[in-house]
This record gives structure tokens, C-alpha cells and sequence, in this order.
């Protein structure tokens, strides 16, 4: 390990009432990192929160819903430093519906202190951490076994954890595990020995902490890399490219490639707010200029020449998922990584992954803070490393674009094969030419509602009326797809939002024939129906809701649907047993409990023809 003073950044995690807090607040207090004050406020929160004596855990819980249940919800970052080494740490939830948290702390972390509780051992979120911390590329780990004044101290209890651990840790390929007795609340082995452990010979956490290795060290050996966050222009007479270098070293005259569009040039100056630099490595924010005029714009990479990042658009990749809406191959969001952001798509959830036993399960879908591997597919090739060799260029996140909440995180891999062999064909007939010889606009009018609202008959009529007008038309029906194209298709969430998906592109496929394609789906699901807005071109997408209360379509019940769907023979039936989710800005919304479905169709026709 080096000794070499720097920024060390760590984590602790473990299960819920591990004594996180307490042990990061005793060696905040050991370490002399609070001030008079904060210890006169420790005192009073002490007197309020606590049963007896300081609660060091207060320093650290800042919420107030964390001091009235004693829990971590949020990530809480604090910064101190000692003779030998800087720090900042994260201490992360225990519970398990907060892993997007622990993940956000493990995704710079150098360390990751794993808490154990004495008195229970290793458990199922020590697992789940410890497999976290180790997808992140958290190479050092710190297994603290706490509160051993509540067992006496007992030797035996201790080995026995760390070997529990280290046998389910041996998989994770860690370069380091070191074990250490503790007691937050009695301050063994925090900042200086406990008298209760003569027999431990190793390092106190504050000993371990000041050698740890700094994961910046490591990024410097690595090629260089830098992604662009932002084009310095303040003048004709200067460009730059500002951003944090992820890997390597870089000086002037230095031969680097921009990436994606694969352009070379030599780095003329490094320039920063204190001067120019000689050498920049891992881990500085700097601009940098170039010798030659070359196009280079946010959200590109700046790669060294002799090692550049690969470039693709189909990856896979490990998901952790964090969202509370389930993930179905086939749903678009974006992806984000770096300052680049796009369009993307889970094509194929391979597996997930048993936090207990680390097995690859069969799944059709990822539930919240459940992690697998997936397939993921973009709009356009990016520059990339796997993650494991770059956690910078390496790893993403996914947004819903519905909601924009971070819906996911993820860790590239590698690139499919299939990524370097297929490519856009260019076609010489577009489809202006395929619209232009049918003398129309396309448009794809896509008809939504629940079974029974008269989605099919309105869109006949419209299809007739429009034929009549000359036309050309086709008429895509839910169940007629299901007789062809989507036959293997059942109705669970999964199937649904695979059905819409396959819609949507041949719906797309055909208006760039210059057709005016009408859809007929219950399409319950609002992000599928935007997905399939977003393959449009821009005004030819008309979002038809057709409604009527589900009391009256039980009435009218053509098919004797609903009928079995109340007397729980049909599963997975929209309305009843599964969700709808109407339209919050249709182009039209047509009532059909006042509108017939004649006078449905020549409104809608009349919207269309006035374009």
C-alpha cells in the first residue's frame, strides 16, 4: 500500500443498524474533525435523540425522519483530513429499497467498509453490499465487525465472520480484505486500540484508511481519456475543450483522437485557471487546445491516438435497477454517460443476478434494486471503455424519458459483435419520394382506449373515408397482429410493452412508405405510446384516445370480455386486473358515449385533411 498523502474517498455499508453512523461519527470525533460547536450541538441532539451518553451517530444522520428511526436514508457526504491523508466518506442506507444510493456512493469510492454486527454475522445485505461494492470496481475492502463490546469481545465470534465473509467474497475478486474488530460507542480500534482486543495485531480503521491505495494512482497508469464538457470559445483567437481527465497522463505534443468521429491531433496546450501545465494526469480538471482545427464537441472523447476507446451501439451490459416501474426489454429511455447523452433501448434481459448465492436466474424483467444482465441498444455509436477498465467511460445511467428519473445504472462490458457488423444501408428512394408519389403527407394515427370503446370501428370507418379521398392507407389491428407478428406474444406487462414496441416499427416502416398508417392497440402503457410518437417524424403523430367510462363498457361487452375478466378467468385483463393509463395530451379524445362512431371518424378525417 502507499503512503503517499492524497484524497482517499470510502463508503460504509451493511445492514440496517450496523452502527454506520455511529462508527463514522466516533471517528469524525476521534480525529478531532469536529469543531466546538458541532460538539455543543452533539450534546443537545444527544440529550434529545439519545438514551445515555453521545449518540456519535448524530454528527453523520442529518434527515430528521433518519434521528426519529435511527436509520441512514440518504447518502451523507462529509469531508475531513488528518496529518497524513485527506478524506471524504459516504455513508450509505442499509435498507434495501435504498440501494440506488449505495451505488451512487460506490460509484467513486477508492474503499468500502462493510459493517458487520457482531451479535448477527453476515446477512443477506452484507451480500448484497459486498457484491455491489465489487461491481462498482471498489478494489479495497474494509470488513469492520462492530459492536464487539456487546459480545465481550469474543475472538472466536470474529474469525468465524470473516471467514463467512471471505467465502462469499472470494468470487468478487477484491484486491484486498482486511477484517477489524470495533465498537463505535466504545471507540475500539476506530482512531487507537481498544483494550478489549489484545489479540487483534492489525490496524485500526483510521491506521487502515491513511494507507489505503487512492484508486487515482491506478487511473493514471491507464491510456488517457477525457471526456469534452464544455467548448472554451471566449474569443476568435482561442478553443478549447474543458473536462475531467478520467485515465492517463497527457502533455504537450501528445497524439490523441477525438472519438466518436475518429479525427487526430496533438494536444498544443494544457491549460488551466492557475497557468499552463506540463503534465496533467487522472483525476485534474483542465482545457485542452490542439495544434490543428479539427471538429470537437461536447460529449465527445479525447482518447490517446495509440489507444483509443472502442466505438459501438450495442452493448452488454450489467443493469442495476433502481427504478419503482419494472424494466421491459423493448422500453426506450436515456442513456447518459459522460456528457453524452442518447436514445437507448433494452433489447434482452440475459439474466438476473441472486444477490445470496450470486446464480444467474431466468428473467423477463428487472424489479426495483434488482441487477442483471442485459443487452442494450442506441440510436448512434458512442465512445466507450468496459467498465472495469474505466469506471468514467464505462458506466452510465439510464433516464426515463417520461418521468426523468434516473431509472437505472450501468456497467458496460463489452460490445456485441453484432454492433461492428451491421450498418445503415443508404437508400436512394427516401421516404419524401415514397410520399411525394402518393401526392399525401404520412402520418401514423395511432387509436388508444380500453376493450370495447370502439377503437377498431372508428378506425375502419376512418380508413374507408379516407380510401374514398384517394388515399393510401393501412389499418394495423391489435388482434389481428396477434393472429401473425406478435403470436407468440401472451398479455403479461413484459409481452405488452413487446407487442407495442414491434407496432411501433412496423408502424414507422410503413409511413416511411408514405402511407398514412392507422393503429388500433389498447396500448395501456403511456412510455410505449411515446416511444412510438418518438420513431415518428415530427407532426406526423396523432395520439387518438378513444373513451368511455368502464361502467358502460361493460355494458356494451361485445366480446364477453369483461364478463370473464370479473369472474377471474381472464388474467392480465386492462381495465381490471391490469392498469390503463389514459393519455395526458391526446390530438384528440373522443367520447364515444356522445360522439357516434361516424361522426368520430369524419372529425378525426377533417383533422387529418387539414394539415
Amino acid at each position: 500500500m502507499s503512503s503517499e498523502k492524497g484524497l482517499l474517498r470510502f463508503i460504509t455499508c451493511g445492514s440496517v443498524d450496523d452502527g454506520k453512523s455511529t462508527l463514522i461519527g466516533r471517528l469524525l470525533f476521534d480525529c478531532g474533525a469536529v469543531a466546538e460547536d458541532q460538539r455543543a450541538a452533539l450534546e443537545a441532539d444527544s440529550r434529545a435523540f439519545a438514551s445515555g451518553g453521545l449518540d456519535f451517530s448524530l454528527l453523520v444522520d442529518g434527515l430528521t425522519a433518519e434521528r426519529e428511526q435511527g436509520i441512514t436514508i440518504d447518502v451523507a457526504y462529509r469531508y475531513f483530513t488528518t496529518p497524513k491523508r485527506k478524506f471524504i466518506v459516504a455513508d450509505t442506507p442499509g435498507h434495501e429499497q435504498y440501494t440506488r444510493n449505495m451505488v451512487t456512493g460506490a460509484s467513486t469510492a477508492d474503499v468500502a467498509l462493510i459493517l458487520v454486527d457482531a451479535r448477527k454475522g453476515v446477512l443477506t445485505q452484507t451480500r448484497r453490499h459486498a457484491f455491489l461494492a465489487s461491481l462498482m470496481q471498489v478494489r479495497q475492502v474494509a470488513l469492520v465487525v462492530t459492536k464487539m463490546d456487546l459480545i465481550g469481545y469474543d475472538e472466536a465470534a470474529f474469525e468465524k465472520i470473516s471467514a463467512d465473509f471471505a467465502t462469499f467474497a472470494q468470487p468478487l475478486k477484491f484486491a484486498s480484505v482486511t477484517a477489524i474488530p470495533a465498537s463505535g460507542v466504545k471507540g475500539d480500534n476506530i482512531a487507537t486500540r481498544g483494550a478489549g482486543t489484545p489479540w487483534y495485531k492489525g490496524p485500526t480503521l483510521l491506521e487502515y484508511l491513511e494507507t489505503a491505495e487512492v484508486d487515482d494512482a491506478r487511473a493514471a497508469a491507464q491510456p488517457f481519456r477525457m471526456a469534452v464538457q464544455y467548448v472554451n470559445r471566449p474569443n476568435q483567437d482561442f478553443r478549447g475543450f474543458a473536462g475531467r481527465i478520467s485515465g492517463g497522463a497527457i502533455a504537450p505534443g501528445d497524439a490523441v483522437r477525438v472519438l466518436p468521429s475518429g479525427r487526430n491531433a496533438k494536444i498544443a496546450r494544457i491549460v488551466t485557471a492557475d497557468g499552463d501545465l506540463e503534465r496533467a494526469i487522472a483525476g485534474q480538471s483542465v482545457t485542452l487546445t490542439f495544434t490543428e482545427e479539427i471538429d470537437c464537441s461536447r460529449g465527445d472523447v479525447i482518447a490517446a491516438a495509440g489507444n483509443p476507446c472502442e466505438i459501438a451501439d450495442q452493448f452488454q451490459c450489467t443493469l442495476i435497477w433502481m427504478s419503482d416501474t419494472p424494466l421491459y426489454p423493448g422500453r426506450r429511455y436515456s442513456l447518459k454517460l459522460g456528457a453524452r447523452t442518447i436514445n437507448a433501448t433494452v433489447t434482452d434481459i440475459r439474466h438476473r443476478i441472486d444477490i445470496e448465492t450470486l446464480a444467474e436466474r431466468p428473467a423477463k424483467q428487472l424489479k426495483p434494486n434488482e441487477i442483471g444482465s442485459c443487452n442494450i441498444s442506441l440510436d448512434a455509436p458512442i465512445p466507450f471503455d468496459a467498465f472495469d477498465d474505466n469506471r468514467d467511460t464505462g458506466g452510465f445511467i439510464l433516464i426515463d424519458q417520461v418521468t426523468h428519473e434516473t431509472a437505472g445504472a450501468g456497467l458496460i462490458r463489452f460490445a456485441l459483435r453484432r454492433s461492428h457488423n451491421i450498418h445503415w444501408q443508404s437508400l436512394e428512394i427516401d421516404r419524401n419520394a415514397h410520399a411525394a408519389i402518393k401526392g399525401q403527407k404520412p402520418a401514423i394515427v395511432w387509436f388508444t382506449g380500453l376493450s370495447g370503446a370502439g377503437k377498431s370501428t372508428i378506425a375502419n370507418l376512418v380508413e374507408k373515408k379516407l380510401y374514398s379521398l384517394g388515399r393510401h392507407t393501412v389499418l394495423l389491428d391489435g388482434d389481428n397482429l396477434r393472429h401473425g407478428l406478435n403470436r407468440d406474444l401472451g398479455f403479461t406487462s413484459a409481452d405488452r410493452v413487446e407487442n407495442l414496441r414491434r407496432v411501433g416499427e412496423v408502424a414507422k416502416l410503413m409511413a416511411d412508405a408514405g402511407l398514412i398508417v392507422l393503429v388500433a392497440f389498447i396500448s395501456p402503457f403511456r412510455q410505449e405510446r411515446e416511444l412510438a410518437r418518438n420513431l415518428a417524424e415530427p407532426g406526423e403523430f396523432f395520439e387518438i384516445y378513444v373513451d368511455a367510462p368502464l361502467d358502460v363498457l361493460e355494458m356494451r361487452d361485445p366480446k364477453g370480455l369483461y364478463k370473464k375478466a370479473r369472474a377471474g378467468e381472464l388474467a392480465n385483463f386492462t381495465g381490471i386486473s391490469s392498469p390503463y393509463e389514459p393519455p395526458e395530451a391526446p390530438e384528440l379524445r373522443v367520447d364515444t358515449t356522445k360522439l357516434s362512431a361516424a361522426e368520430a371518424a369524419e372529425t378525426i378525417v377533417a383533422m387529418l385533411m387539414a394539415r
